[in-house]
């Protein structure tokens, strides 16, 4: 009920049986935008928290193995090819956050040294090094009058354009993602233990952790497709699911998905409301944060 039209501010709900566009906007515009930034939320912080336990790391989110870098590279691509066309960029967008983290996991196989966590977050790096080249590039040979900036406003994240179908289009991979990244929260705590004692525990560790990432990757994937390159939620929610409901996955993996989804549709709310051009969800994002990272650290007793 947020938004400028039929008046800046709240509106009251009445509005929409006295006032046809009023409920058009809400009906078209408002309500699958708001839907999608809780799926956005939870699919970032989710992912975040399911790979910062099973990778041991809190500086872990969920585009470091190459997924969100992938998902821009495959974006900017379609757009220079195939112009302003919404199904050909979620399309690339998606297949190549995919092949994103099949680059990585196909590099950490073949890297000589080191435990298979150390690999995989090597080759998650060269990856998206690799993905933040091209994209580079792309942007250079981009026509400077029509397609960068498109592209430029597509790598800043929002949820400007999003309408039902773009919001039906990904719920599928989205909804089986968070799916299977819950129902496995329960064998997340063995997976933080050496390889040796989860096997003795009755857990295949590498099996177990290849189901989590590549859940995690398809509903990243999905929701980055549409939404563009949102930082920042995927790394301080699952911190402050940690704070609230502690370090067991059973509990802090839920209240990281029910965080994230709130934080989700508090930045785009922001986004779209703070001032009369609507700020890039991306932009939101890292903004708020940042500021609550800080505050969770300069906090006594914090520990990651």
């Amino acid at each position: 009920m947020l938004g400028r039209y039929p008046e800046p501010g709240f509106t009251a709900p009445r509005a929409l049986f006295s006032d046809p566009l009023a409920a058009q906007i809400f009906l078209r515009l408002r309500l699958p935008r708001v839907l999608l930034s809780v799926f956005l939320g939870m699919s970032l912080a989710t992912s975040g928290a399911v790979f910062q336990l099973i990778f041991s790391n809190p500086l872990v989110e969920p585009g470091f193995l190459g997924v969100t870098q992938g998902a821009a590279f495959g974006a900017v691509a379609a757009i220079l090819l195939f112009g302003g066309s919404l199904p050909a960029i979620q399309a690339s967008s998606a297949l190549c956050g995919i092949l994103g983290l099949a680059l990585a996991y196909w590099l950490a196989r073949r890297i000589r040294f080191g435990g298979w966590i150390l690999r995989l977050i090597l080759s998650g790096l060269a990856v998206s090094a690799l993905f933040t080249a091209g994209i580079g590039i792309i942007k250079y040979t981009a026509d400077p009058l029509t397609q960068l900036p498109e592209i430029t406003f597509w790598l800043l994240g929002g949820l400007s354009h999003v309408s039902w179908g773009e919001l039906l289009s990904v719920l599928p991979a989205v909804t089986a993602g968070l799916l299977l990244l819950l129902l496995f929260r329960w064998r997340v705590n063995l997976l933080t233990l050496s390889d040796e004692t989860a096997f003795a525990l009755g857990t295949p560790p590498e099996r177990i952790r290849l189901v989590l990432i590549v859940a995690a990757t398809i509903a990243v994937a999905a929701v980055i497709s549409v939404s563009g390159i949102v930082l920042w939620l995927g790394l301080i929610v699952p911190h402050l699911a940690r704070r609230i409901f502690g370090a067991d996955g059973r509990y802090s993996i839920p209240g990281a998905l029910l965080i994230g989804g709130g934080f989700g549709l508090l930045c785009d709310t922001l986004a779209r409301m703070l001032l009369p051009g609507e700020i890039p969800l991306g932009i939101m994002s890292s903004l708020l944060g940042a500021i609550l990272f800080a505050l969770i650290l300069t906090r006594r007793g914090f520990r990651p």
